[in-house]
């Protein structure tokens, strides 16, 4: 099975672990040394309406390839109807189109294309 075949809210649900480790290490190496500081700094960054903004940021720039945003498009594209009462469906579909392209980018072994998406994801809120 190709990677293109592979359900893209399953790729979403592979980068949203992927996404959310990486969270949680960054803010372990700020410093944060107590669980509840930590639950609470993460969710300004795990949140849709923020992962959305993210993603946002990385059309706007062009930082994303023509392979990726092609993934992107199809995750935000897919047909739902369901998302969580704290954003607009909108929002949530850009979210699920960024954890699409994390687990997509995983599966692929592309380790260190992970590393510069979350680089600037991160980057951009030192």
């Amino acid at each position: 099975m190709s990677l293109l075949e592979i359900n893209v809210l399953v790729l979403a649900y592979l980068g949203d672990t992927v996404y959310e480790n990486y969270v949680r290490r960054f803010l372990i190496q700020k410093g944060i040394g107590n669980v509840n500081d930590l639950q609470r700094e993460a969710i300004s960054y795990v949140s849709a309406t923020k992962q959305a903004f993210y993603l946002q940021k990385m059309l706007d720039s062009d930082f994303l390839s023509s392979e990726e945003v092609d993934v992107v498009k199809r995750a935000r594209n897919y047909k739902t109807t369901s998302h969580p009462k704290s954003c607009d469906i909108i929002t949530y579909k850009y979210a699920t189109g960024l954890e699409a392209l994390i687990g997509y980018l995983e599966l692929d072994g592309k380790r260190e294309r992970i590393d510069e998406v979350m680089n600037f994801i991160l980057g951009s809120v030192c």
